[in-house]
């Protein structure tokens, strides 16, 4: 037992030391921990074949996060390269979470008093509806699909409703936002990119109608977060026209992706471990706190990415000028270092230093949106269907960058 031990030790070491973000293990997707694990424990700052850094430890990837000044978030260099002149590019460069001061503390400005407390307070009643609606569905069909019927349904509307968006104009977003952020992985084939340039272009164009229209015809301010773009702030900050479009965009993008899977991550873990299930059914008022464990254990959002700008250190380890830095949330949320058995899910874990948001300035600007659906969703969920099992293969969207399901098939009543 030992030896076997030993053995698979020292494999996982070696591959920890060989790993390379752009050239995956079998198996990684399905559960990259036992990696992140070796990672933190043999080379927190691992240097991969191209150059770049692969951090894994909690500390590290707070203080990349507090300091903007040496780890710009800033990616035209990067998308540069990897896109080229493309709408890929246009996209990516001028959304909030791809740039620094100023431009991101402007943008970020706007956005955060567009999704002020009473906005994202305002919207609970809707969200309580949407999901008792879905969940009378889901009880009439009996076999479900927790993704499709549940998980990626609730964001698309919620945020479809900050915006408003027509209700008949709705159907391509979720496959506009799968094709955008796709293109965000570290390695694309020609079709994925190819996808998330129409994807882009025709997001755009739709966009621009709807911008046109509420120009013409404004909503209330206080409810409706376009409006309240286009109108900028009252000191007189406005974002520009293509900061608009492409910062919708982004919204819609960053509101959905995270959200389905931190609800259909949240519902798989339940089923994963049985006495947390029955702790929250035994108190609801759990809620909150089993989404932020959610957050941390299965990360919506893996990876972040920071490039240098100046000689510096990570961890004692020197970095220099112009070094691109991969931040794995994914392993600094299992960092035993902050997290008391940091692979167990524990729905009263407290306190809850996650990363599932990430820190410091770049905070993610509608996480309280993203809490709130999270809350209601999974309380109504298991309040509703206490006794829900899944019945076939859950099957892993096959990305790394954002952790969750294409399909988690399951039978609730």
């Amino acid at each position: 037992m030992i030896t076997e031990l030993s053995k698979e030790s020292d494999e996982l070491k070696a591959a920890a030391l060989a790993f390379d973000v752009k050239a995956l293990p079998k198996g990684f997707i399905d559960d990259p921990f036992p990696l992140y694990h070796a990672l933190r424990t043999h080379d927190p700052v691992h240097r991969m074949p191209d150059g770049s850094l692969f951090l894994t430890r909690h500390q590290d990837l707070e203080n990349v996060y507090k300091d903007t000044t040496t780890f710009s978030s800033d990616k035209k260099i990067e998308f540069g390269a990897k896109y080229g002149a493309t709408p890929l590019f246009d996209h990516h460069t001028t959304s909030l979470v791809f740039n620094d001061p100023p431009l991101h503390t402007r943008v970020r400005k706007i956005l955060a008093g567009a999704l002020n407390p009473r906005a994202v307070s305002a919207l609970e009643p809707a969200v309580e509806t949407l999901v008792g609606r879905l969940l009378d569905a889901m009880e009439e069909k009996g076999d479900v699909d927790l993704i499709e019927d549940f998980a990626c349904a609730i964001p698309v509307e919620v945020i479809g409703n900050l915006l408003d968006v027509p209700h008949d104009e709705r159907g391509p977003l979720r496959d506009w936002s799968l094709a955008i952020l796709g293109a965000l992985e570290p390695v694309l084939t020609p079709e994925q990119t190819e996808r998330g340039n129409r994807a882009v272009r025709e997001f755009l164009a739709y966009l621009e109608t709807l911008v046109a229209r509420r120009r013409e015809k404004p909503g209330d301010p206080e409810h409706d977060v376009l409006t309240r773009l286009i109108r900028g702030e009252q000191d007189g900050s406005k974002l520009s026209e293509a900061e608009l479009l492409q910062n919708c965009i982004f919204i819609l993008n960053a509101g959905h992706e995270t959200t389905t899977n931190l609800i259909g991550n949240a519902l798989w873990l339940f089923e994963q471990w049985p006495d947390q299930r029955a702790r929250i059914i035994a108190d609801p008022s759990l809620a909150r706190l089993a989404v932020e464990e959610a957050l941390r254990i299965e990360s919506s959002n893996q990876l972040g990415n920071r490039l240098t700008t100046a000689d510096t250190e990570i961890g004692g380890v020197p970095v220099s000028r112009g070094s691109f830095v991969t931040l794995c949330i994914g392993a600094a949320n299992r960092d035993p270092a902050v997290f008391a058995e940091p692979d167990r899910f524990d729905i009263g874990r407290q306190p809850n230093r996650h990363l599932g948001y990430a820190s410091g300035p770049h905070v993610c600007v509608g996480m309280s949106v993203a809490r709130l659906e999270g809350r209601i969703a999974v309380s109504r969920f298991l309040a509703r269907f206490p006794n829900y099992r899944l019945t076939g293969n859950a099957v892993r969207s096959q990305r790394i960058r954002f952790r969750g399901f294409q399909s988690l098939p399951a039978r609730v009543a």
